[in-house]
């Protein structure tokens, strides 16, 4: 670095197409023949973006490895109501479902569900499905059958019929609702249509609308909920965040144009990074991915990342042409000077990314993969690509030398910049100090903060949506006409084959639920040994004292037989036990997580096993386990690759104190900001922290790089400092404004947690950039020194 920003200007014209690396020789050499691969390249990779998916998987957003999981996977096909399923509530707005034309329209909604593709018809349930049955005692003993009577005509003696087995069924609060206005329609979905592909939740979801409102409009008010519609109106919502990524091209675009007041090179900027999104694009579908809502943020942060190294080669050119170079040699004294830093950056930024693959859940993996192909193809796009355009275009004379005002003021001892006078004085001992206690200061209270940082969701319904879509108002609906969330978090207990009724393991499961109804959160339960209670009740003249489970095997083993294949699989080995939760916040699973463990632990038998979880609350609190475990692991990794590359870099462990410092404090700050926009750690939000690293190292190589060549050519901090502003800070406080400008236009997005990233990213991207400007020529001000400081 040394021996590159000390040549000597008066050798330009004389100048050596046989001197620099063997990299940059075969590179600039060859010129055209890099250009005609790269556009080869861009138009094959362009059309296989066109082949590019959207859609999400149900099995990609759950930890599979985790033992929750496991246990679910292992006995899925013999739960009922517990896997990725749609509940759709039918409400008759002008009275009660005991109404024969209400009635018809949801037989004809149920029928038509039904041949949709991708549904597990075998488990599908509604009113007028044959698994949906009552059990009544009679003068005769017990009795029951079909909650649509047989002969059902419509006539109001088999409505009064029909009330009266809805009544026995139990399903009031399951799929009736408390005041008899709405019903709902049990929807289990499969991985894969009959025709065998996978499930798209974006079609699925389509048909579903269409249904919404063919049913509407016949008066019905029709409810919708569970994974396949969160996905399909995610979807909906990405589609329109296409815009917002469009306006942060403009945006940055504005802001590059403004800086340097020359079309061509801003054009050539925002035309390399939109190569490189391109270029990742397309390599997704040709390795066999698919782009889901959780990842649509990485074609932007590849863009985000190609900008700024994109902008530091094109001021570095600018300015050498400024000075009297051609533009040729301009981009190759450019390419000599930044080349290593910015390659140390990416390689930071794709491993940053990398790390995210030890996560065990899929989409974040994906998500891993898709944003260290995108950094790896700006090696290509911005690092190789752009100068070589820019040694063909070059740039406008008089924005070349707009580029040099501040160091030709300089250099006739002209007062300093204001603003670069006043990032100066952090080099000396008093500012330092300010910043460096004020930094301490405010790392200390953002830590206090981020202890508070929860782990999964905070609020009810669907975070990744508005609280008032439409999709959180079903919810809410379901909620209040049902009495209970759709939360279930369901406990299987394995016994062995033909066992299930045993006493002994009843009596557990009894005990289990009454604790668990103790607990703030639980709305109620559901299991075998519940049943026997209710049966025999019923058996004796509806008298309460007789709510007991006893211990006559024989009755036992009478009402196993007759009760209904969700308790109990068709082995009787598997009893599941229905936990229904007022909402799915990470409070409430932890409590009854933490409580089902404690109990398995002492009740568990070589022979009575109780397993967690199953049920859609079951599943989020085994991803929120993975999230928690994975949190911490995943900083460390990143801020470990990080320290090494940047050692390898500066050779120097001061210089890596000086670098990563800031990021630390933006790091912490950011999980504080969470705390205070009442934002959990999930899915969503986990990678975003980790990229907000990845991108901020960039900042600091950049100034830093320059920084350490001028000390260690015996200039003073101060010196070496004001060099790095004028060479690369004025750029890094460009892209570090024009990027958070760009993403907190997200707040507008329809899809929550596509607000909160655009806050979050926002934030770290000034604060990286501030850490980077205040904070680490404050560091460099107590471990770095003039020339001697090469030997530490």
């Amino acid at each position: 670095m040394n021996s590159v920003l000390a040549i000597d200007m008066k050798t330009v014209d004389a100048f050596d197409p046989r001197s620099g690396s063997l990299i940059e020789r075969a590179l600039f050499n060859h010129r055209l023949i890099v250009v005609l691969l790269c556009a080869i390249l861009t138009a094959l990779l362009g059309w296989q973006a066109t082949k590019l998916h959207l859609n999400a998987s149900f099995e990609k957003t759950i930890p599979t490895h985790h033992g929750y999981i496991q246990n679910y996977l292992r006995y899925q096909n013999q739960l009922s109501g517990l896997g990725n399923s749609v509940r759709i509530a039918v409400e008759n707005p002008k009275g009660t479902i005991y109404d024969a034309n209400y009635l018809r329209a949801l037989r004809g909604l149920s029928d038509e569900i039904f041949l949709l593709p991708g549904v597990d018809r075998m488990k599908m349930k509604s009113l007028w499905t044959s698994s949906t049955r009552w059990v009544g005692v009679t003068e005769d003993g017990l009795e029951g059958g079909p909650v649509i009577p047989d002969g059902y005509n419509e006539s109001p003696q088999s409505l009064v019929t029909l009330a009266a087995n809805i009544a026995r069924s139990g399903e009031i609060g399951q799929i009736v609702s408390l005041d008899a206005r709405s019903t709902v329609i049990y929807v289990p979905l499969l991985a894969n249509t009959p025709d065998g592909r996978t499930l798209s939740y974006a079609d699925f979801s389509d048909k579903l609308e269409a249904l919404h409102d063919k049913y509407e409009q016949k008066g019905l008010r029709v409810h919708i909920t569970g994974f396949a519609k969160l996905v399909g109106d995610l979807i909906d919502g990405v589609r329109a965040v296409l815009m917002f990524f469009a306006l942060a091209v403009a945006i940055a675009a504005a802001m590059v144009f403004w800086y340097t007041r020359c079309i061509r090179s801003t054009l050539l900027v925002v035309s390399a990074s939109l190569v490189a999104v391109v270029w990742q694009l397309g390599l997704l579908p040709t390795l066999g991915y698919t782009l889901d809502p959780y990842s649509i943020l990485v074609p932007f942060l590849v863009f985000a990342i190609g900008m700024s190294h994109g902008a530091q080669k094109m001021n570095g050119i600018m300015q050498d042409v400024g000075r009297g170079m051609d533009k040729l040699v301009a981009a190759r004294f450019t390419f000599r000077r930044l080349f290593l830093a910015g390659l140390t950056a990416l390689l930071a930024d794709a491993v940053g990314f990398a790390v995210l693959l030890v996560i065990d859940i899929q989409v974040i993996r994906e998500l891993a993969i898709a944003a260290s192909l995108g950094v790896a193809v700006l090696i290509f796009t911005n690092l190789i690509l752009l100068p070589i355009m820019l040694s063909y275009t070059g740039v406008s004379p008089t924005a070349a030398v707009r580029s040099l005002r501040a160091e030709a003021a300089d250099a006739a001892g002209k007062d300093k910049h204001p603003l670069w006078a006043f990032l100066d004085r952090f080099t000396q001992r008093k500012w330092a100090s300010v910043a460096v206690i004020t930094a301490m200061a405010m790392g200390i209270a953002g830590y206090a903060i981020s202890t508070q940082l929860k782990i999964g969701d905070l609020d009810p319904g669907a975070p990744e949506l508005r609280a008032d879509s439409r999709y959180n108002r079903d919810v809410g609906f379901m909620n209040l006409s049902y009495g209970a969330s759709s939360d279930v978090l369901a406990v299987m207990v394995k016994t062995p084959e033909g066992a299930c009724s045993q006493y002994d393991t009843l009596n557990k499961i009894d005990a289990l639920e009454w604790q668990l109804r103790k607990i703030d959160g639980v709305e109620d339960t559901n299991s075998l040994a519940r049943l026997n209670r209710r049966m025999l009740v019923g058996l004796t003249e509806g008298s309460p004292k007789w709510y007991e489970l006893l211990s006559n095997q024989d009755m036992l083993n009478t009402v196993t037989a007759g009760a209904p294949r969700g308790l109990y699989n068709d082995s009787c080995g598997l009893l599941t036990l229905y936990v229904f939760l007022r909402d799915h916040k990470a409070d409430t699973l932890t409590r009854v997580v933490e409580h089902v463990e404690a109990f398995a632990r002492e009740n568990n038998t070589q022979d009575v096993q109780f397993l967690l979880a199953a049920g859609t609350a079951g599943i989020e609190a085994a991803t929120n386990i993975a999230v928690k475990e994975a949190w911490r692991k995943m900083l460390y990794l990143v801020y470990g690759a990080v320290v090494v590359l940047s050692f390898i870099t500066f050779r120097s462990w001061r210089a890596v104190v000086v670098a990563v410092l800031p990021l630390m404090l933006t790091s912490v700050l950011a999980e504080a900001l969470m705390v205070a926009l009442g934002m959990g750690v999930k899915v969503a939000t986990l990678p975003v922290i980790a990229l907000g690293v990845g991108i901020g190292i960039d900042y600091a190589l950049y100034i830093l790089s320059v920084t350490l060549a001028e000390l260690r050519k015996g200039k003073s901090l101060s010196e070496s400092y004001y060099r790095a502003l004028l060479f690369t800070g004025k750029v890094v406080m460009l892209t570090g404004v024009t990027l958070a400008i760009g993403v907190v236009t997200w707040v507008a997005s329809p899809i929550k947690f596509q607000a909160d990233m655009g806050l979050l990213l926002a934030f770290m991207f000034l604060w990286n950039m501030l850490g980077a400007l205040i904070l680490l020529p404050a560091l460099a001000h107590f471990l770095l020194k003039p020339a001697r400081g090469a030997s530490h």
